[in-house]
């Protein structure tokens, strides 16, 4: 069975980056939740393991993403999630949402959503909450 493409305002499938920042090497997660990205329709660009922010930041603008998609399961999220944000901000791209999830405390969630970071999602969330809310967030931020 085929994807239907899943069309933004801007009439294109949603793009999506899926990184692994820092220097966590289980992709396991990551990997599903891009495959089921894309199985909804969506573009997906995954990065691999060990990226930067740097990095990360610089493929979501070179790609023209409209999400970013962090997996983080090394305890790192209160450095790397702001850091992807605020180097977005640096090259122009605010309108880039962070998103993600991995193990991250309720507390850290919404200190993460103070510092406008989108909604994070902890481990056996279903992949049909991740796909809802990035395409409520598309319908919502992205005008053609």
């Amino acid at each position: 069975m085929m994807a239907v493409a899943d069309a933004s305002p801007l009439n294109r499938p949603i793009r999506v980056l899926v990184a692994k920042p820092g220097l966590d090497g289980h992709d396991r997660g990551a990997k599903v939740v891009a495959a089921a990205l894309r199985d909804a329709g969506m573009e997906v660009i995954y990065t691999g393991l060990h990226q930067t922010p740097e990095m990360i930041a610089t493929a979501a603008v070179q790609e023209d993403v409209d999400v970013v998609g962090l997996s983080i399961l090394s305890g790192a999220h209160m450095t790397l999630f702001p850091r992807v944000r605020a180097l977005l901000t640096e090259m122009e791209r605010p309108d880039i949402l962070v998103t993600g999830g991995g193990i991250i405390p309720a507390e850290d969630m919404e200190a993460l959503e103070a510092q406008g970071v989108g909604r994070l999602f902890g481990p056996g969330t279903p992949t049909g909450d991740l796909i809802a809310y990035i395409r409520e967030w598309s319908a919502a931020n992205i005008h053609s």
